[in-house]
Parts: structure tokens; sequence; C-alpha cells
């Protein structure tokens, strides 16, 4: 896999619309309007995708790994109606009382994917609703992204504390953040043409 070319997602307040009373079977789950078409849009710019998520509903006993896996079943196939795909989901099954290192802002989760696909977490884009994917992105090298969507929301129209990791940049919401990523990425190319031309 092309190092250069893996982003890492949230999935409820970023993806999927969120729910203080979880998520806890595919009729729960609905798609924020525009995040499957962002991804699918990422996907044909060359992006592979993978999510990373807490569902402490497992640990507290709301819902079951059988449920999450049907949830996530519904989130791939409505994805490929849209003409994307999801490559892989890292889940933490954990409450905040295990004290694990797998549930954001701890990094576990990241430090999973750059082990299974052998790559660094330097520099790659993570997008999240909340501070705590945000501090887990940092914590390990990678590019924070906040969406106002989900608790996100809280944000909209203000600065963001202090708290915040200082780079973080701020989208609408998914579809904005692909708006950007694919924008850049085509700058970066175009910047990188006119020079070739230029020492020719």
């Amino acid at each position: 896999m092309n190092t250069t070319k893996l982003l890492i997602l949230d999935r409820d307040g970023t993806i999927n619309v969120d729910s203080d009373e979880y998520i806890k079977s595919p009729a729960e789950w609905s798609a924020i309007p525009g995040s499957l078409e962002a991804i699918a849009r990422l996907n044909h710019a060359g992006w592979h995708v993978v999510v990373v998520t807490n569902q402490s509903g497992l640990g507290r006993g709301v819902f079951e790994v059988s449920d999450l896996n049907a949830i996530h079943s519904l989130m791939h196939h409505k994805l490929a109606e849209h003409g994307g795909r999801i490559d892989a989901v890292f889940y933490c099954p954990h409450t905040p009382d295990d004290a694990c290192q797998c549930r954001k802002p701890q990094p576990g989760l990241l430090q999973a994917v750059a082990q299974r696909y052998g790559v660094a977490l330097e520099g790659i884009p993570v997008v999240g609703d909340h501070l705590r994917d945000l501090v887990a992105a940092t914590s390990v090298g990678c590019e924070p992204h906040l969406v106002l969507t989900g608790k996100g929301a809280a944000y909209k129209g203000r600065p963001l504390p202090e708290t915040f990791p200082s780079n973080t940049r701020v989208h609408e919401d998914l579809a904005a953040f692909a708006d950007f990523l694919i924008a850049r990425e085509d700058a970066a190319l175009a910047a990188q043409a006119d020079l070739s031309a230029a020492r020719k």
C-alpha cells in the first residue's frame, strides 16, 4: 500500500449519525448526508480508507459483536452502492474504566493500523468529530482534521478550545474534507509539474 494514500476516519458522528444511546443495530445506522459519496470520491482519487472507532457499547453490554458486524456489513453495502469502499474497521470494545491502550484518545488503534499495513503514521490524515480522535492522531504524528458533524457540531461558528491540537484543520463535514484533500493533492501535482517543466 502507498503510505501517502492512506487515511483514517472515525465512524460515529463522522460517517454516520451519532447517538448518545449508541448505534446498536443496522436499523439505527444512517449515513450523514454526503459522507458515503465523499469516501467514494476519495477512493477514486486513489485513497485507501480505514475506520478507527471506539465502541464501548460492547464493553457495557449494550450490544454484541454480532450486532456490530451487522452494522458494518450495512455500512459496507451502502458505501458500495456509491462505488466506494472501506478497507478495514478497527474498533475498541472497552469502556473508559478498562484503562486500555486502544480506546481513543489512546493511540493503540492507530498503531494497530500501522502494524497491519506496514506504514509509518507520520502525516497520515485522521478525521473525527471529537477531541479524542485528534489527540490520538497527533500523539502518533498523524494530521488532525475535525468535522463539524456529530459532536463536532458544537464548534460551529466559534474558535476551537486550546485543548485541541494547534494544527487541527476544520471542515464542515466529510464531503468538505474530501474536497480539501483532493484539491490539495491536485495543487501539489500541478506545482510538481510546473517545477519539472521549468527544469527542462
